[in-house]
Order: structure tokens, then sequence, then C-alpha cells
């Protein structure tokens, strides 16, 4: 048996299509989404996320704006920024692009972001809202990990769903949001000692835990959904992600590959997660 592939890059682009009908319905009453990216230094991925979201939100209509700052900037004149986008109603999303400097504090930086204009979903309050199963804007990449397992047509509820790393943006939250899809979920990590045996009792295995290639055919239930949120260099200059694709495509129901799986989900999440904020501030999601 070989896994049926989960094209994220396809996915993207259906719900892309869904985001610009209600952008343009939107226009024609005066209301254009607006998101903020903040960029501080000159990491590279950072620079390559931040020119794809700014794409991305061109692309779909919003209004889009970035704000380029030096490495050397302050976190009090960072902090005044969040504060100046919190005012400006054109602003829905305002997304923080992490890593920051060493010398700036990442915590008090998400904690000043306006929590209806908090489009990555990191805000505490946005995240005790996830926890207790109120309404909140989602972590993106989470959200585009259910979305892909969803588009499957792979009912979750009472399936048994192992998701390896327990960090912050992934694990921790795609467990919960499994949760919510009435699955029993499962965590594993770097101090569990039967991750091989528990990952084979997975109908539904979520990977985010930055090592490539490390669950390999082994570790994979026949027929089971493997979503690999993983993106990991390798020496040779190509990407990998923390699934060993070859090897657990022959055992798994339905695979993502890397890239072109969970990656472009997250991009357009963002985009569903500003739109959201969009009509929320004008009282326009009860429609």
């Amino acid at each position: 048996m070989t896994a049926a592939i989960i094209s994220g890059k396809q996915v993207s682009d259906e719900i892309r299509i869904d985001i610009a009908r209600e952008v343009a319905s939107l226009a024609e009453r005066g209301v254009k989404p607006g998101l903020a990216v903040v960029l501080v230094g000159e990491d590279a991925a950072s620079q390559v996320y931040v020119r794809n979201k700014e794409k991305s939100s061109t692309e779909l209509g919003f209004h889009s704006e970035v704000h380029r700052l030096d490495a050397a900037t302050s976190q009090e004149d960072l902090l005044a920024l969040v504060a100046e986008l919190n005012r400006r109603d054109e602003i829905d999303g305002i997304l923080v692009q992490l890593p920051l400097p060493n010398h700036i504090d990442e915590k008090a930086v998400i904690n000043a972001i306006a929590v209806e204009k908090d489009v990555d979903g990191f805000h505490p309050i946005n995240v005790g809202n996830l926890v207790i199963g109120d309404d909140s804007l989602l972590p993106c990449t989470p959200a585009g990990v259910i979305e892909l397992i969803k588009r499957t047509g792979t009912g979750m509820s009472g399936k048994h769903a192992v998701v390896i790393g327990r960090s912050n943006i992934v694990g921790k939250p795609v467990s919960l949001l499994l949760q919510r899809e009435n699955a029993t979920v499962t965590m594993c990590h770097s101090r569990t000692a039967n991750m091989a045996e528990l990952s084979r009792q997975a109908d539904i295995l979520v990977v985010a835990i930055g090592r490539a290639n490390f669950i390999d055919g082994s570790f994979v239930k026949p027929g089971a959904v493997v979503i690999d949120v993983g993106m990991n260099r390798l020496d040779n200059g190509k990407l990998a992600g923390d699934v060993d694709y070859e090897s657990a495509k022959e055992v798994a129901g339905y695979i993502t590959p890397v890239p072109g799986g969970v990656g472009p989900m997250t991009i357009t999440m963002l985009m569903a997660n500003t739109l959201t904020a969009a009509k929320r501030r004008r009282g326009l999601d009860k429609e």
C-alpha cells in the first residue's frame, strides 16, 4: 500500500478562493481586511516568510503593511509600534515575526498585541480560550493541520491521535484542537520511553519535533493519517520533514509531503484569521 498524498498547496488554493470571494464581498461594503507584519532584524528565514505573507495579503485583496525594523531596535520602540498598530482602525491583524533579537522579550511583545488583532493566536488570552474550548483566533499551523486531516475525509471523533512534540507553537495547540474534534490524544516528546510503541497505535499521527527523518515507517500504523510539520534543511541543501517520507508512505493511508504539505497552510490560515478578525471587529461575523 502506498499512501495518498495530502497536498497542502491544493487545499491552500481552495481555501484562498473562498477567502478572496469573501474579501471581494466585504469590499462592496467598504471593508478591507488589514494585516500588519513587523520584522525586526535580518534573519534570512524570517525575511522569506514575511515576503510570502506580504505577497499573499496583496493577492487576496487585503490592506498590507510590513514594518521592517533594524536589529538594534529597542524593546521600547517595538512596543510603541505595536501600541500604534493596536489603535489603528484599518489594521485588523498584527503579526510580529519571531524569533526576535535576544535583547527583546518575546513574551512582552506578544502580550502587548491586542487580543482581537492577534492573528498568530499566541496571546495568553487566545491560548486560554483555546484550552477551555471558547472561541478564539487559532494558531495558524495547528489550524492548518486540522484542516488537512478534515480534507482527507477522515473523521477524528473516537480516533486515537498521537502528537510527537510538545512545543507551544505546534504540539500543545494541535493536541487541544484534536481533542475538540473528539479524538483521544497521546502526546510524545523527547523523554517518552516507548515512543515507537505509542506511535504505532495512532490512527492520526502528527509529528513536530524538528529532527529530520526521525520517524520512519516502523512508527506508523498501517492506514494511518500522517501529518509532518517538520521543515529541516539537510547538508545537501534539500528540505526534509521530521518523517522519513519514503518509508512512511509505504505504510500510511495518507501523508503530507515536505515541502508542499503543512507549509502552504500556515500562511493561508493566517489570511483566514485576518479575515475573521476584520469581520468580528465590525460585527459582521454573525451574518
